[in-house]
């Protein structure tokens, strides 16, 4: 068997099991969701908490309470404040990395699946259209296997293809919203943390200084 029919027995499959395909991924894409969304919901928006209490007890030295009030917070900033101000009898220094290798370590967990997302909204389209055009050529296909179909068979086929090129796109858009919501949303904890980040290193420069 030729290499060209081997290729045109496979598109002869039709588009149906890219469909499948698509649904699957989609399926997967609406899990990492909501996973996300819960994710991010117990995080919650603890900055200006988290900011206020330990600006207030850092203006006075006492890093032990801002350690205890930190530690009551849930949330991302929260554990990397708290992994930097369980150093800060060590130095500055010590706080910086160990609060450099937390955030590093959190925003992975934030990002998880997120590849995903930004996979699915670039390339669903391309499988919907991929399976797009294996469903004309088996339209054109079975067009001239029979003598007595008209052009009302080929329009069928044609239409039942571009379901797939439709679906693709349904799962892509979703896909697309969620990574740029989500990205966004990663990148506000992250500069939330580094913004009380800077202001602990500050205290405690100043107070080596002294």
């Amino acid at each position: 068997m030729s290499l060209t029919r081997i290729f045109v027995n496979f598109t002869l499959i039709g588009a149906e099991w890219v469909l499948w395909l698509l649904v699957i991924l989609s399926v997967i894409s609406v899990a990492i969701m909501v996973q996300k969304v819960r994710e991010l919901r117990k995080n919650g928006n603890a900055f200006p908490e988290l900011f206020q209490s330990v600006s207030e007890f850092l203006s006075r030295g006492e890093y032990s309470k801002a350690l205890a009030s930190v530690r009551k917070i849930q949330g991302v900033e929260a554990r990397i404040i708290t992994s930097g101000l369980e150093q800060w009898e060590k130095g500055a220094l010590s706080v910086e990395e160990t609060m450099r290798s937390q955030r590093v370590i959190e925003r992975a967990s934030l990002e998880r699946g997120l590849a995903f997302l930004g996979t699915m909204g670039n390339n669903a389209p391309f499988i919907g259209l991929f399976g797009t055009v294996l469903g004309i050529i088996r339209a054109f296909h079975d067009l001239s296997l029979s003598q007595e179909a008209g052009p009302g068979v080929v329009m069928a086929g044609i239409s039942e293809a571009l379901v797939a090129t439709a679906i693709g796109l349904l799962v892509a858009i979703p896909a697309v919203i969620a990574y740029n919501y989500f990205q966004r949303r990663v990148r506000g904890i992250m500069n939330n943390s580094e913004v009380i980040e800077r202001s602990i290193l500050a205290f405690l420069q100043g107070k080596e200084r002294k």
